[in-house]
């Protein structure tokens, strides 16, 4: 027995209690990250169980050197947990295949309609091809629409025109038939909101805001087009820039339906305007530095709204988007705005021609791949994205095996889902650890190959390795 006096012995943890994650090794790479200047900084933020395990910031949120609020240079802004991010593609699962899904529930759309029953003027020539186009296709990015509209005239650059940015959507031509191949364009979703705004009679910034974010109590996300700021600003063609509140300041509050120029001392700003860089006289926002006006040349030009790009948010409200979502799956109790059955067509693979088994099969063949590569990544030896060559596995807006799946991770299995923004931004999600790994950062160059597609999927695998 012990003396008397002895101090008592340390209760032991129950038998069943998981010891804390360690996320150590995701500190480390953003930190290398940042040294190496692959990003500038960034904020971290995952979920498991139900809960939010890890919310970090690194970094800078804006460089030294770089104009501050006022345009000047100024000292570098430290990156803050709330910093506000233009989420660019993540616009497309957030917000507008979100709204999609909803006018399906509603029975407003049907997947395998084609894409001139809603938007007539898609095919005013009677293209057998184009009027094979359906929105399942538009959703798949299997249309055959190439990446983008025409961006070599300087139209919208003088001033934001939204229906010339639909127009060209609608008329570009098909450079693949459709339903044959995957090809990530965002005129599938430069489409899918002028579809969603043809059936609500809506703007989708106005949609969206009412029936995604503020159900979700998502208070820090929403487009930011020039048109509807509330405060001081100036406008600059198509940009939006900070400018001093007058003297005694800004009387009363903003009106619905506004946004406060306030917010933009917490954008993250993203580059340089280069718009029109061979003729920059027909650009009045030339070589500016973009902060809170969206990155994403072709919804700038279209006003700051459009169905690919557009969104910015924090990482705080795309936690609370993620972890509704995962609890909507489970049947657990959730905000979601869509059932249960919707989000599981959301979530899994959708592209034409899909069958039940490839998640399995490509699952396989990652455990293939895991099991001959070495502890040390090597990027020759690692699993491949997709996991079977040809495979490309997309859901309802969401990213599940394809060659962007980078973000995914060595460790996340193929079921799990996401989506990337060419700004540096991504979420990754997987039902069945009931876990998230949301990255956001401001990451625009370079842009060929950029080191940020390894620092996500680094960041996916750290964590999932933390979370056992």
């Amino acid at each position: 027995m012990p003396p008397p006096d002895a101090a008592p012995a340390p209760a032991s943890p129950p038998p069943d209690a998981a010891p804390a994650p360690e996320f150590a090794t995701v500190s480390k790479l953003m930190n290398d990250a940042i040294t190496a200047g692959t990003v500038p900084g960034g904020v971290v933020m995952i979920g498991h169980g139900g809960k939010v395990v890890f919310h970090q910031a690194y970094g800078s949120r804006k460089l030294a050197g770089e104009p501050g609020l006022d345009g000047s240079p100024a000292p570098a802004e430290p990156m803050t947990e709330d910093t506000i991010f233009d989420m660019a593609s993540l616009t497309k699962c957030l917000a507008t295949a979100t709204a999609v899904m909803q006018l399906y529930e509603q029975g407003k759309v049907q997947f395998d309609d084609p894409v001139q029953k809603y938007l007539p003027d898609f095919n005013t020539g009677n293209d057998p091809q184009r009027a094979k186009v359906t929105v399942r296709m538009l959703l798949t990015h299997t249309s055959g629409e190439p990446e983008d509209v025409r961006l070599d005239d300087p139209w919208g650059l003088d001033g934001a025109d939204k229906s010339e940015g639909i127009l060209r959507a609608l008329t570009t031509p098909l450079e693949s038939p459709p339903g044959e191949f995957f090809s990530y364009a965002d005129i599938n979703f430069i489409l899918l909101g002028a579809l969603i705004e043809k059936l609500t009679g809506e703007p989708e910034d106005d949609y969206v805001q009412q029936n995604v974010f503020a159900p979700l109590g998502m208070t820090e996300t929403r487009y930011l087009p020039p048109a509807k700021a509330c405060g001081p600003h100036v406008t600059r063609g198509a940009a939006i820039a900070w400018a001093p509140a007058p003297a005694g300041g800004m009387p009363g509050v903003c009106p619905g339906g506004t946004w406060s120029t306030s917010l933009l001392s917490r954008v993250a700003p993203t580059t340089h305007d280069d718009e029109s860089r061979n003729d920059p006289g027909k650009n009045p926002d030339f070589d500016f530095l973009l902060r809170g006006s969206v990155f994403d040349p072709t919804t700038r030009r279209m006003g700051g709204v459009a169905g690919h790009a557009g969104v910015f948010s924090t990482a705080h409200d795309a936690s609370v988007y993620a972890q509704a979502l995962l609890d909507r799956l489970a049947g657990r109790p959730s905000k979601f705005p869509l059932k249960q059955a919707t989000l599981e067509l959301m979530t899994t693979p959708q592209q034409p021609g899909h069958t039940a088994q490839q998640v399995e099969a490509a699952n396989d063949a990652t455990q293939e791949a895991i099991a001959k590569t070495p502890n040390t990544y090597d990027p020759l030896l690692a699993p491949h994205y997709p996991a079977i060559r040809g495979q490309n596995l997309r859901g309802f807006g969401w990213d599940i095996d394809t060659a962007y799946s980078g973000t995914r991770g060595m460790i996340f299995p193929i079921g799990s889902f996401g989506h990337t923004g060419f700004t540096g931004t991504s979420l990754w999600m997987d039902p069945r650890s009931d876990s998230y790994v949301i990255l956001l950062t401001s990451a625009i160059d370079p842009r060929d190959d950029p080191p940020i597609a390894y620092l996500r999927g680094d960041i996916a695998t750290a964590a999932a390795r933390a979370l056992q």
